[in-house]
């Protein structure tokens, strides 16, 4: 949904700096909250919702390189914005490389971070929305019976019924049931969209 609320998450040891950003991004209209290190941040109660991060490279006790590797090790799936007044091509590349959504050089121009978090925020709310629809897709294949899982898998790698009945040693018409009890359970419309589940899944499909 456009209109679902979104967070901004700011980590700076820089208490101006903490109080500009938080006022630039507040002015759109966005819920800005400011932390002076990253151990605040953790410490700290998130809301459930599309967020991004905006990241400051050197910071005490851990730098900002450092954290983004923290939080891939957490489990914390947050977009990053970087942000440094000592910008270099190696610290950047690294920071890239491990998925930062931008790295900006101060003084950056206030359009620049907004664009940034904007794209950042899209980001999030598309992996949030992929995660749910993956968690809705093992909620129903946790109805199937093992074997309903035996002919999906056989059906998402492409086995017509007549296959699947010597594979599995079933009648053509078992294998029709099953096949209409995966479909319903699945709530699948069609064979491409069975197959999609099955890749969110991570299924692998049985060898033609």
């Amino acid at each position: 949904m456009v209109n679902e609320p979104s967070a901004v998450f700011v980590i700076d040891d820089d208490a101006s700096m903490r109080v500009a950003l938080s006022n630039l991004i507040g002015s759109v209209g966005l819920d800005v909250r400011v932390f002076a290190s990253p151990h605040d941040f953790l410490h700290s109660k998130r809301p459930d919702a599309p967020a991004c991060l905006v990241l400051d490279v050197r910071l005490p006790g851990m730098s900002g390189l450092a954290f983004q590797q923290e939080l891939a090790k957490l489990g914390i799936e947050l977009p990053i914005i970087f942000i440094t007044g000592h910008g270099d091509v190696p610290t950047t590349v690294r920071a890239m490389k491990a998925g930062a959504v931008e790295f900006l050089t101060k003084p950056f121009h206030d359009q620049e971070l907004l664009d940034a978090i904007h794209s950042a925020i899209e980001r999030d709310r598309a992996r949030r929305k992929e995660a749910a629809l993956a968690a809705e897709v093992r909620t129903r294949y946790a109805l199937l019976t093992e074997r309903e899982r035996e002919v999906m898998n056989l059906v998402v790698g492409g086995r017509a019924n007549k296959q699947i009945a010597a594979d599995l040693a079933l009648s053509e018409v078992t294998v029709k049931v099953h096949r209409g009890q995966v479909m319903r359970k699945m709530r699948a419309r069609s064979l491409p969209e069975l197959v999609r589940m099955a890749d969110r899944l991570g299924l692998k499909s049985a060898p033609l």
